[in-house]
C-alpha cells in the first residue's frame, strides 16, 4: 500500500532544508510525495521562490496564497485565517496520509491546526528547541503537542519534546537537515559565485541576515541599526545582505538595509539567494552576522564563525564557533574584532558542530517508510516520573 507523505513548505530557507528529504521520500519505494508551497514562496516580494522547488524537479501539488500585503501583527493574523482555508481544502483534496512539517513560522502553525481538525497525523520536524525571542518559541511547541511523530535535532531537544508529554518511542533524534545540505552540496567557486550574484568579494566579507525579533522590548528597527552602525565602520569589508522573512517588523529592516547598500559599492542585498548559491557565500566569507540559525546549524560544519546577536536564537544548543552578543554597536563592534582575530580563528579547525554530521534525510525517510501510523491520532499524555518532578523543584 502507497503511503502518500505530505510535505509543507513555506520559505526559502525551509526549502533549502527540506529538498534532499523531498527527493529521498520521492524516491522511496512505497511513498508518494505530495508537496504544499504556501507562504513567501508565492509571493512577489519575496521573489516567488516556488520556481526553485519546480526548478529542483518536484512537483507542487497545491499552492495555498495566504500572505496579505503587510508585515503588521493585524496583518499576519489575517494570513493566518486564510491559510487555515487554503489548508483545510487541500487536504480534502490531497488525502494525505501523514503532514510533514519543519520549523516554527506561522504557516507551519496554520499547516498543523487544519491536520489537527482533520484527523490527520503530523511528522514535525525540529520540536524541542528554544527561540525566546521570538513568537515562533510558543507556535514550535504549540506544533509539537499537535503532532505525533517527531524528529528532533539533538539529545537535549529530544527531553524537552518528552518533558512535554510525549511519548519517547516517538521522539528520533536525528541530526539537522542543514548539516546534509553542507555535506551533500557540490558549492561554487569564488569566481562561479562572483558571476552568479553579480558581486566581487573583497579582502574580508561578512554574510548578513537579520530578522525581526517579536518577543523583545527593544525594537528589532533599532536593533538593526546598531548592527549597520557596526558595519559602517568596516571600510576593509564587503557585505552580501539577504533579507528578512515576512515576520512583523520585516519590511523596517528590508528598508534600513537598502539605504544602507545603496550608498556603499562594498555592499548588495538579495531577497532570495537560493541554497546553492547562500551556503557557497558562507563558504567563502569569513563569517556570519546577524540571527539566522544558519549561523549556528550550518555554518560551524564548514568551518565558518558567526556571531549571534540578540535573543532570536537564544535557548538553542551552539558550537564554540558561535559568538553571541547583545544587540548594540559596541558589543557588536567588540564581537566583530573577536571574530577576526587569529586566536578565534585558529580555534574554527576543531569545531564540532552539536547538530551532527549529517545524514539526517536517511534517518527520517527510514523511520517514516516503517513506523506504523495506525492508532497515532490517540495520544496518550506521557508523564514523567514523579521523582524527575520533585527533583526540579
Amino acid at each position: 500500500m502507497t503511503r502518500r507523505i505530505c510535505v509543507v513548505t513555506g520559505t526559502r530557507a525551509e526549502f533549502g532544508l527540506l529538498r534532499p528529504l523531498m527527493h529521498a521520500l520521492r524516491t522511496q519505494e512505497g511513498i508518494k510525495l505530495q508537496v504544499i508551497a504556501t507562504g513567501m514562496h508565492l509571493s512577489p516580494e519575496y521573489g516567488l521562490t516556488y520556481h526553485e522547488i519546480e526548478s529542483a524537479g518536484i512537483t507542487i501539488d497545491a499552492k495555498i496564497e495566504m500572505l496579505v500585503s503587510s508585515d503588521t501583527a493585524s496583518a499576519v493574523t489575517k494570513s493566518m485565517g486564510l491559510g487555515l482555508i487554503g489548508f483545510a481544502d487541500a487536504y480534502a483534496r490531497l488525502s494525505p496520509d501523514i503532514i510533514l512539517l519543519l520549523g516554527d513560522r506561522f504557516e507551519i502553525l496554520c499547516a498543523a491546526v487544519a491536520a489537527a481538525i482533520a484527523t490527520i497525523p503530523i511528522a514535525h520536524l525540529y520540536g524541542g528547541e528554544s527561540t525566546q525571542g521570538v513568537i515562533d518559541e510558543a507556535i514550535r511547541h504549540s506544533v509539537t503537542k499537535m503532532s505525533h511523530i517527531h524528529f528532533v535535532a539533538a539529545e537535549e531537544y529530544r527531553r524537552r519534546v518528552i518533558q512535554l508529554g510525549e511519548n519517547p518511542r516517538c521522539v528520533y533524534v536525528v541530526g539537522a537537515l542543514g548539516v546534509d545540505a553542507v555535506r551533500n552540496t557540490t558549492l561554487l567557486t569564488r569566481k562561479e559565485l562572483e558571476d552568479a550574484i553579480d558581486f566581487k568579494l573583497g579582502r574580508r566579507n561578512l554574510l548578513v541576515t537579520f530578522h525581526p525579533v517579536t518577543l523583545d522590548g527593544r525594537s528589532s528597527v533599532d536593533q538593526m541599526r546598531e548592527l549597520l552602525n557596526a558595519l559602517g565602520d568596516l571600510n576593509d569589508t564587503h557585505f552580501i545582505f539577504t533579507m528578512p522573512n515576512a515576520d512583523p517588523g520585516g519590511g523596517a529592516i528590508k528598508s534600513l538595509v537598502d539605504s544602507f547598500v545603496e550608498s556603499r559599492p562594498n555592499a548588495k542585498s538579495y531577497t532570495s539567494l537560493g541554497q546553492l548559491k547562500y551556503l557557497s557565500v558562507m563558504k567563502l566569507v569569513d563569517g556570519v552576522v546577524g540571527n539566522s540559525s544558519s549561523g549556528l546549524i550550518e555554518a560551524p560544519s564548514m568551518g565558518v564563525g558567526s556571531i549571534d546577536i540578540g535573543d532570536r536564537q537564544l535557548g538553542r544548543i551552539r558550537a564554540a564557533s558561535v559568538i553571541h552578543c547583545e544587540p548594540n554597536r559596541t558589543q557588536i563592534v567588540q564581537a566583530l574584532e573577536r571574530l577576526n582575530s587569529s586566536e578565534f580563528r585558529d580555534g574554527l579547525k576543531n569545531i564540532q558542530n552539536p547538530y551532527g554530521i549529517g545524514g539526517a534525510s536517511d534517518r527520517i525517510v527510514e523511520i517514516i517508510a516503517n513506523q506504523s501510523f495506525e492508532g497515532l491520532m490517540k495520544k496518550k499524555f506521557f508523564d514523567l516520573p514523579n521523582n524527575i518532578i520533585s527533583d526540579s523543584l
